[in-house]
């Protein structure tokens, strides 16, 4: 037992901090690659890593049913296509802590698409998350913007956030019939696939930036691309859903500290104060689900899936 829980926290611990890293990470690089170069350089990595994994298991990484490759495609092209585009774009301008505060806002627009789509109840402690966030998401666009209008790479982060939220809800249906590791290495594939138009532009980035820039690529594409998605994937088999991800809230302080430390990002007052508004939403989302999901009446089993 104590083997499994160390095992637990070193998983849990090795993807938060590679996440929190890749904001960094994809702030340096893209001061050199564009933001299709850099996403199609990544996640052609990833997808030889998770290629190879596959080769190694064999007969166990289980092909996906051709009813599912539409559900798939559709994850791959938002959580990976688009996702990726849009924050590669975003953190041109943005700094790397106010991106990982804004990608966290995440939940509530989740919470938001599963209550439109799913029928989950949100609450009062749910929607006054809702409220709070988004005033938090305000005060972060001021605080780095220096004035009242909106950055346009603050909106492609937060463009960013709600693709994410969307590809989880997507996803949520094939975790019951695929290991999290499965599912993942499907939509990493289906989303490079629609990066392929950029090959051009990916390869013109290779050749014109420094060395350090594209090893910067490839790290995004082995480690958070790659060995962070593998670490969660673990995570997500031994914990329950609602514990797993509360731990993420610890990723922007991390890369808050991480871009200060190696990029010299000091976060303003103002944008620490959004952050800190921002996450107190997420954290009231995610209670006000919690709470909405206790008073719902309990219908008939479900059988679960192996």
């Amino acid at each position: 037992m104590s083997r499994t829980r160390g095992a637990l926290a070193l998983a849990m611990g090795t993807s938060l901090l590679l996440w929190a890293s890749s904001f960094v990470a994809i702030r340096a690089v893209v001061r050199e690659y564009s933001p299709g170069g850099l996403a199609l350089v990544r996640f052609g990595v990833a997808s030889f890593v998770f290629l190879a994994w596959a080769l190694a298991r064999g007969d166990t990484m289980r092909r996906p049913a051709a009813r599912d490759l539409p559900g798939f495609l559709a994850t791959g092209i938002v959580g990976i296509t688009i996702y990726h585009l849009a924050l590669n774009a975003g953190e041109r301008t943005v700094s790397a802590g106010v991106a990982s505060l804004i990608v966290n806002l995440n939940p509530i627009f989740t919470a938001l698409i599963a209550a439109l789509t799913l029928g989950e109840r949100l609450g009062p402690r749910g929607w006054a998350g809702v409220a709070i966030g988004f005033t938090g998401a305000a005060i972060l666009s001021v605080g780095q913007s220096g004035g009242l209008r909106l950055e346009p790479g603050t909106g492609l982060v937060l463009v960013a956030a709600v693709a994410q939220a969307i590809y989880f809800v997507l996803q949520k249906p094939y975790l019951t019939r695929y290991r999290p590791i499965e599912a993942t290495a499907y939509a990493i594939w289906l989303g490079t696939l629609f990066l392929l138009p950029l090959l051009p532009a990916a390869l013109a980035d290779v050749r014109q930036s420094s060395t350090a820039a594209t090893l910067g690529a490839i790290y995004l594409g082995v480690f958070p691309g790659a060995v962070a998605y593998a670490c969660w994937a673990y995570v997500l088999s031994r914990m329950p859903a609602g514990r797993g991800p509360s731990s993420l809230y610890l990723v922007p302080p991390i890369a808050l500290l991480i871009g200060w430390l190696l990029l010299g990002e000091r976060p303003g007052a103002l944008a620490l104060l959004g952050g800190a508004v921002a996450l107190g939403g997420v954290a009231l989302v995610n209670a006000g689900r919690a709470r909405a999901r206790e008073i719902t009446p309990a219908g008939p089993p479900r059988a679960e899936c192996a």
